[in-house]
């Protein structure tokens, strides 16, 4: 009886090794959410144009302005976030508008870049945004 309580306790030891190991490499790494975000111009340029294309509207942008990516609370974790101010063009109706957007990024990319609707942008330290004013948005380009 005493080898048998030995195979016993040897199998449960082996299972809970099996076990263990199991359990560390089915798990991935979780991303670290606050890579400092490396494009972050390219992908707001990106996205404006899918925005504004959505819309259908030959739009030119002049007087763009940007904020570096800067760590700011949003909820309660720390997200890297930057602000967009510009003028936009649009043929409807001879349109011209102030915009100013907020851009939040996870993971080092650009998740949501929307209109702020109050102080978002409050202080911020903006400097000339070419790469934006040279942009081709909305559904007049050629490219």
């Amino acid at each position: 009886m005493g080898s048998r309580a030995a195979r016993l306790v040897l199998l449960c030891v082996l299972a809970a090794a099996i076990a263990a190991c199991s359990d560390d490499k089915s798990k991935t790494p979780e991303a670290n959410p606050n890579i400092l975000p490396a494009r972050y111009q390219v992908e707001i340029v990106e996205t404006l144009r899918e925005q504004i294309f959505a819309k259908n509207d030959t739009t030119s942008i002049t007087g763009a302005m940007i904020t570096e990516p800067i760590l700011r609370t949003v909820g309660t974790a720390p997200r890297y976030v930057v602000c967009v101010r510009y003028v936009a063009h649009g043929t409807a109706y001879n349109i011209t508008a102030n915009v100013e957007r907020i851009g939040y990024f996870y993971a080092g990319h650009l998740n949501q870049l929307i209109e702020t609707t109050g102080d978002e942008c409050k202080g911020a330290a903006y400097k000339p945004f070419p790469d934006l004013d040279k942009a081709c948005i909305g559904t007049g380009c050629k490219s």
